[in-house]
């Protein structure tokens, strides 16, 4: 036996009126059309006042989907714009970063055309330089507080030889190979060397700390003359450094010492100037023999 049918009563006849109702709008919207056909053949000036009161009518609908299609199209620039202006300003980064690359390596070309003219007025003005060397390298924590030259005795170095730079003494070379040369610089505290302040020819020894520091102490005075700001160089007492180098600025004061700071600063230094020994005749002025003989070395 079949199983009774579960479709309601009346689904057949609805869907019988959905394609009555579907032919009945399809037959109406061609006759229409037909219509408009024979009345724009047979009297276009009615026909064009029909279709200027059907334009009226559909009017507010077709500005509403013109604003709608504006919106989008506007909606679509503006997002393009957005993406064009996030390439345009990476773009932009770029040139930026490039032109401060470029700002701060012609900094660097004017910083080491400087540090080379003060040498070469150092080379000129003083004519004991033996030659001009880079400072390589320089220990950071080691016992001795050494630097090293990449100039040696195939130079003319040789031990005992003081070592400045522009800005004020390094120290003196320790040891030396064929083309390097190891410098035991004024922050060791097993280099000693005579100094007097500037300002009053007051006479002091300058002794390194070991921490990048040096420490002044009077020589003729019990108390402490020393004051912060102080400047001392060598006073050409012992012979060794000629007089007048630059070496320290006292920065404070532990008790009968006065702490100071080097001038010339290792961790800042580039290029140096090997000097021969100094040595005072009698009558405390330089031993001209000593000096005479050599012409300085160019620059390596």
């Amino acid at each position: 036996m079949a199983p009774p049918s579960k479709r309601r009563p009346g689904a057949d006849r609805k869907a019988q009126y959905g394609l009555f109702a579907s032919y009945v709008i399809a037959v109406a919207v061609a006759l229409v059309g037909l219509l408009m056909l024979i009345i724009s053949i047979a009297d276009p000036a009615g026909f064009s006042a029909l279709r200027a009161t059907a334009a009226e009518v559909t009017r507010p609908v077709a500005s509403g989907l013109k604003s709608l299609i504006l919106g989008i199209g506007n909606a679509d620039e503006a997002v393009s714009a957005y993406v064009n202006a996030g390439s345009q300003n990476a773009a932009l980064r770029r040139q930026v970063d490039a032109n401060r690359t470029k700002l701060i390596e012609a900094e660097a070309i004017r910083e080491e055309n400087a540090r080379l003219k003060r040498l070469l007025r150092l080379t000129e003005v003083e004519s004991d330089t033996v030659g001009a060397a880079h400072l390589i390298s320089s220990t950071a924590g080691s016992i001795a507080r050494i630097a090293r030259l990449d100039i040696g005795a195939a130079r003319g170095v040789t031990a005992g030889m003081p070592v400045r730079a522009p800005e004020g003494l390094v120290g003196r070379v320790l040891r030396v190979g064929a083309n390097t040369a190891d410098v035991l610089m004024i922050i060791d505290d097993g280099n000693v060397v005579p100094v007097r302040r500037t300002k009053d020819n007051v006479p002091g020894i300058s002794r390194g700390r070991g921490d990048g520091t040096v420490e002044i102490r009077a020589l003729n005075t019990e108390s402490n003359p020393f004051k912060p700001g102080d400047v001392v160089v060598t006073s050409g007492i012992g012979g060794l450094y000629r007089p007048n180098i630059p070496v320290a600025v006292v920065a404070r004061l532990e008790g009968d010492r006065a702490v100071a700071i080097p001038l010339a600063n290792p961790s800042r230094i580039e290029l140096v100037a090997v000097q021969r020994p100094y040595k005072p005749t009698a009558d405390g002025k330089p031993d001209t023999a000593a000096t005479e003989g050599r012409q300085a070395s160019p620059a390596p």
